[in-house]
């Protein structure tokens, strides 16, 4: 195929991955937004006005960037291992497999699908933020950078988890537990300053505390880590992850009986 089919091939798939998750908006795009307005009102206005300022910013702002943060990792990871296994259900998968589309056009049309949900949500979660509080944004380039990379970071981790899973309870193993306690312990509600120095050192183990971070550093200018380390940590999971998925869709793991 020349690059003209290719990229015809690539917008399709894209198109229809979009397509799927806009007709469903009810079930993808509505339950965060409600979510994620409990929040606000939960812990940025009733707990967060007992607590004060952190970093120099009030409570609410602080947890903001976080909770897009976890709004685009849930989100991205989902749209992908359910669509995927979705297509492997179906056994149109193999369709696909056997067609001469380019299996780098296959992985990156799932994936870009699975980043226009997470940074959708990501926009409405944002939009929401500002009927609770004042949000500006420091430095615009590391915002969409890493809300970017993140987005491609789990959009993969879900095409991976749809390849290996077996069932549709295999499907919500891995954000059960896994996606979930590595978010909520992942700086999104706190400060890793307000963490006794045993927590905090094994909290630098957890990858979603550079995401977070950057994110937070990004629109408020304030981090517990270093940001361009994180950013580069996060640069190097995506590259790592991405050959890893291409690596079981050209072999057809989990696709082939």
């Amino acid at each position: 195929m020349n690059r003209s089919q290719l990229w015809i091939a690539f917008t399709t798939i894209v198109i229809k991955e979009v397509r799927r998750f806009m007709r469903i908006w009810s079930q993808t795009l509505l339950p965060p937004a409600i979510t994620m307005t409990l929040y606000f009102v939960i812990f940025g206005n009733l707990v967060g006005s007992q607590i004060g300022s952190t970093h120099g910013v009030s409570y609410m702002q602080y947890i903001v960037p976080g909770l897009v943060m976890m709004a685009i990792i849930t989100n991205s990871y989902s749209n992908v291992v359910s669509s995927f296994f979705g297509v492997k259900f179906q056994r149109s998968i193999e369709e696909l497999l056997v067609s001469p589309v380019s299996h780098h056009v296959v992985l990156l049309g799932f994936v870009m699908g699975g980043v226009a949900r997470g940074l959708l949500v990501a926009i409405i979660v944002t939009i929401l933020s500002l009927f609770f509080t004042h949000l500006g944004i420091q430095h615009v380039g590391i915002v969409v950078f890493t809300a970017f990379v993140t987005a491609v970071l789990f959009s993969l981790g879900g095409f991976i988890n749809a390849v290996y899973a077996r069932t549709f309870d295999d499907v919500s193993i891995v954000p059960t537990f896994v996606l979930t306690p590595l978010t909520y312990l992942g700086g999104v509600f706190y400060s890793m300053d307000q963490l006794s120095p045993f927590w905090k050192t094994l909290s630098l183990i957890n990858p979603i505390v550079y995401m977070v971070n950057a994110f937070r550093y990004g629109i408020l200018g304030v981090s517990d880590v270093n940001v361009w380390a994180s950013l580069g940590f996060i640069s190097i999971f995506c590259v790592a992850m991405y050959f890893f998925a291409y690596r079981l869709l050209h072999n057809g793991t989990g696709m082939r009986a």
